[in-house]
């Protein structure tokens, strides 16, 4: 199949937050157990969104979906699941949609560059869309995004339009992801409560 018959991708890619002061404070080995226990969470929900694990990278994962209403619906479930388990660090996913393509079990192209550079901009809990996949989605019931903002984004051309996607349901125990995240912060990591109160301003 050549690029030029492939239709647009949408792209995930999510990491932990703090994984990095996670390992150097818990050491190598319960640093791994956290990714793995990670990994495991995510996968329970790739069937049921019709995504694809492309790979992981230390504490990242990559994920593909065909539909791109899929992949923002995808993107806030995991978040939600991921900063609702006691024992994981709080989740950050880029989501975007656009060309690519497959090579030996891997995709290569614009979409992934840019879903890996959102998600390294994404604050802790949040799931940061493209404008691409935001109107290639349409509306997602269910679903809101806002905080329009135009990020310029390492070795990428041009800005990209984001908004961030969040459920419009009413948030369970525990509030929503990014209180969560701040409330993760100040039992984990104390020295970055100032970025707690930024993510829930």
């Amino acid at each position: 199949m050549t690029s030029a018959t492939l239709s647009p991708q949408t792209f995930l890619f999510m990491d932990l937050v703090g994984f990095t002061a996670l390992t150097a404070e818990r050491g190598d080995g319960d640093a791994a157990d956290v990714a793995l226990r990670f990994y495991r969470r995510v996968r329970v929900l790739l069937a049921r969104h019709d995504a694809e694990e492309i790979k992981t990278i230390g504490d990242a994962m990559m994920l593909r979906c065909e539909d791109p209403r899929t992949g923002v619906e995808l993107g806030v479930r995991l978040s939600e699941d991921i900063c609702a388990t006691p024992d994981l660090p709080p989740v950050r996913v880029g989501v975007h949609t656009g060309s690519a393509v497959p090579r030996e079990g891997d995709w290569y192209g614009n979409a992934v560059n840019v879903a890996a550079r959102l998600c390294s901009v994404a604050g802790g809990g949040e799931v940061l869309v493209s404008e691409e996949a935001r109107s290639a989605a349409g509306p997602i019931g269910g679903f809101e995004l806002t905080d329009r903002r135009l990020h310029w984004l390492k070795n990428v051309p041009e800005p990209v339009v984001t908004w961030s996607a969040a459920s419009t349901e009413p948030a369970q125990v525990g509030g929503t992801a990014r209180g969560r995240f701040a409330a993760w912060l100040r039992r984990h990591n104390p020295a970055r409560c100032s970025e707690a109160r930024t993510v829930t301003a």
